[in-house]
């Protein structure tokens, strides 16, 4: 890990910081794929080549393969393959038939039926019953299980009792009919209920497997899955290799025969081994070679709108941000996020002033401030930040934490020395390794304020409200308001579609004045795919399925 102290004089030097001397290498540097001789796709262009293996740019080191265990999107990716809802995403993102192969739900909209795939299979030839699904759901949902995405099942009827540990995980809502049929009931009417169940959190796992190996059954050899691929080799720090999963029921029309999800948290050499041919999708691409991008592979960008809001979090259960909503706010209006926008990531990304993204039915609610320019903002955080006690003689020193990745120390460095021109601030950042920075952060012990991005788990404002109630399981700021409490829970129980966007847009006023977190982006996703790459669909979620893509001849 590294610190740094940092300051500049003016917006310009900031730019020139955060864009060259704060990155290295330069595309000079950088290989030239290999020259192919033959068009892609043969002379059909729709020729497979022989080799189905495809190659994924993933991120950082997984934290976990437990769906109930693991946080974070390298995680999330690989558990698509390995595992199969009850509900599918299909690659525009729409909502299909998985390991349920139907559904009723009661006129009440509270009890739902799944008519599970009497022909599906686990990696070892088991099947796949109603009584794994009720295992699973109340595994996931022990507070033994630890897991951090409990409120994920929150409609289910006991759900947050059985969480909280005041009642036996048999009380939770889930019962087996027989053994391909799950019925599953929700405390009120949940519009957004089937979408949940895309989310690991409500995955199956494979009880015998559970049992014999405890927290090593997701290692290879251990791991029984119900996926079209299933866990074959896990290098730690290097890669993930699985192969196709014979036993799965719609083996016939998956194409791949092997995917590889690697290490990549260095930007610049995943673009390197991307040019080299030695991957097929990247993770992300660098902000700083945007432009280069756009002028020599166009054709190859993957770049997209997503749900999902990039932010940094103040731990307001300690000082100096605990009961200080006048420095949060200081902090966050002298924030410039259209030079963060504009030339420190310059994808696409849209300034954030407020928390939730663009998502279905729902007016996102932004700061008062947002409509100032900002020189009218940056004079009202000189005042907020006098108020809270701060001054030229007496700065603010604080800590800004990052998980290690190129980009967020760029944007680290912009903030910190937007921070110091526009306030006097005394600014450290200090990198973190992934799983160890998500320890820290779940921990609210050393940190003071940290970066953070949470994507949307489903298409709907709640996935975002959701995230800051108090005591939730990825709430790493600490924060806890009473009265957006009551909002969020009492529009989880609305059935009118306005009434509930309305009481979500009021939590979300409450929360933007409250200023736990400091939202800077919505995202969009940027990436680079190989024209060989077939069956790839971007979608608003960023969810992809191996078992859809295929590999052209080349």
């Amino acid at each position: 890990m590294s610190r740094y102290s940092i300051w500049f004089a003016t917006p310009a030097l900031i730019v020139t910081c955060a864009l060259v001397a704060c990155t290295g290498g330069n595309d000079a540097d950088m290989p030239a794929a290999a020259a192919r001789s033959a068009p892609i796709g043969g002379a059909t262009g729709m020729e497979l080549a022989e080799s189905q293996v495809l190659r994924w740019g993933n991120g950082s080191e997984p934290q976990s393969l437990d769906p109930h265990g693991a946080t974070g999107s390298p995680s999330s990716n690989i558990q698509r393959d390995l595992f199969e809802g009850l509900v599918n995403e299909a690659p525009n993102g729409d909502l299909e038939p998985g390991a349920a192969a139907s559904w009723d739900i009661s006129d009440d909209g509270v009890v739902y039926t799944f008519h599970l795939r009497p022909d599906a299979r686990w990696s070892n030839g088991d099947p796949v019953t109603a009584e794994d699904w009720v295992f699973s759901l109340r595994r996931s949902l022990d507070p033994a299980t630890l897991s951090q995405y409990t409120f994920i099942m929150s409609p289910i009827v006991n759900a947050d009792a059985v969480a909280a540990g005041e009642l036996p995980t048999s009380e939770l809502g889930v019962r087996a009919i027989d053994d391909y049929t799950l019925e599953i009931t929700l405390h009120s009417p949940t519009p957004y209920f089937l979408g949940l169940l895309t989310h690991s959190a409500t995955y199956a796992v494979h009880r015998p497997s559970v049992e014999a190996h405890g927290n090593q059954f997701t290692r290879a050899g251990n791991l029984v899955s119900n996926g079209a691929f299933m866990l074959e080799d896990w290098v730690v720090q290097s890669h993930i290799k699985l192969v196709r999963n014979l036993e799965y029921w719609d083996n016939a029309t998956t194409t791949l025969d092997e995917v590889w999800f690697y290490v990549t948290e260095d930007q610049s050499a995943e673009l390197r081994r991307y040019r080299a041919d030695e991957l097929d999708i990247t993770y992300t691409v660098p902000k700083r070679q945007v432009a280069w991008i756009d002028e020599n592979i166009s054709d190859e960008k993957a770049f997209a709108p997503y749900l999902a809001t990039y932010y940094y979090g103040f731990n307001v259960t300690r000082p100096p941000f605990k009961d200080n909503p006048q420095l949060r706010r200081a902090l966050s209006l002298a924030v410039d996020r259209e030079i963060i926008t504009g030339q420190v990531t310059a994808a696409g990304e849209v300034p954030a002033y407020g928390w939730v993204p663009p998502v279905n039915g729902y007016v996102g609610q932004q700061m008062p401030e947002a409509a100032w320019t900002q020189e009218e903002r940056n004079t009202e955080a000189r005042r907020l930040y006098a108020e809270a006690g701060y001054s030229g003689d007496n700065p603010l020193r604080t800590e800004i934490m990052y998980n290690t990745q190129e980009d967020h120390r760029r944007i680290a460095l912009a903030v910190a020395a937007m921070w110091k021109q526009v306030l006097g601030v005394e600014a450290q950042i200090l990198n973190q390794e992934w799983k160890v920075f998500l320890d820290t952060r779940r921990q609210m012990v050393d940190t003071q304020v940290f970066r953070s991005g949470w994507i949307g788990d489903y298409n709907d404002a709640n996935t975002f409200a959701e995230l800051l109630v108090t005591g939730g399981g990825i709430n790493n700021s600490g924060y806890s308001n009473a009265d957006y409490d009551a909002l969020v829970r009492q529009a989880a129980r609305e059935s009118d579609l306005g009434a509930r966007a309305g009481l979500l847009q009021d939590a979300e006023v409450i929360l933007l004045e409250d200023m736990p977190i400091m939202p800077i982006y919505f995202y969009v996703t940027s990436r680079l795919k190989k024209p060989w790459v077939g069956g790839y669909e971007p979608n608003i979620m960023d969810h992809h399925r191996s078992k859809n893509f295929y590999i052209l001849k080349h």
